[in-house]
């Protein structure tokens, strides 16, 4: 182990940082997403599941889009119009990955009906939509080199 720690190149722990704080990251949007969703239920309980998915959502994405612009692809802000560009694309690919995330999370909850298979399912959903959306990222949203 010590000699495949000692013969990583400086690229190859840059991109094992990138993976791990990619995958941090991941988390801390998941645990917000999580959290959201929880907060949702406590403040509006009759309301449908599908409410407390779309806030959870919503606040997972947020985080995760200025963690990712910030601290994975190093992109700096250039202008207005760049940046909508680039918000934009990086919601069409969440879109796509959302899809996946709450499939996963929906099927669940309707095989098992209960909170705990409902977030079995958004974690297993997550995970999937998260490594796809990394590879959506790199290449269509984020392109600079430092990337």
């Amino acid at each position: 182990m010590e000699k495949l720690l000692q013969a990583a190149s400086p690229t190859e722990w840059r991109r094992i940082s990138v993976a791990v704080r990619y995958v941090g990251f991941a988390f801390i949007a998941t645990a917000v997403n999580f959290l959201a969703q929880e907060m949702t239920i406590r403040v509006f309980p009759g309301y449908p599941l599908m409410l407390s998915i779309l806030v959870g959502t919503l606040a997972g994405f947020a985080v995760k889009y200025v963690l990712d612009k910030k601290w994975i692809f190093f992109d700096d802000y250039t202008s207005h119009s760049s940046e909508a560009k680039k918000i934009v694309l990086y919601g069409l690919f969440s879109v796509l990955t959302t899809a996946i995330f709450w499939g996963f999370e929906i099927t669940f909850w309707a095989l098992w009906g209960t909170n705990l298979a409902k977030y079995v399912g958004g974690a297993l959903g997550l995970a999937i939509g998260y490594v796809s959306k990394y590879a959506l990222d790199r290449r269509f949203v984020f392109r600079a080199e430092g990337a």
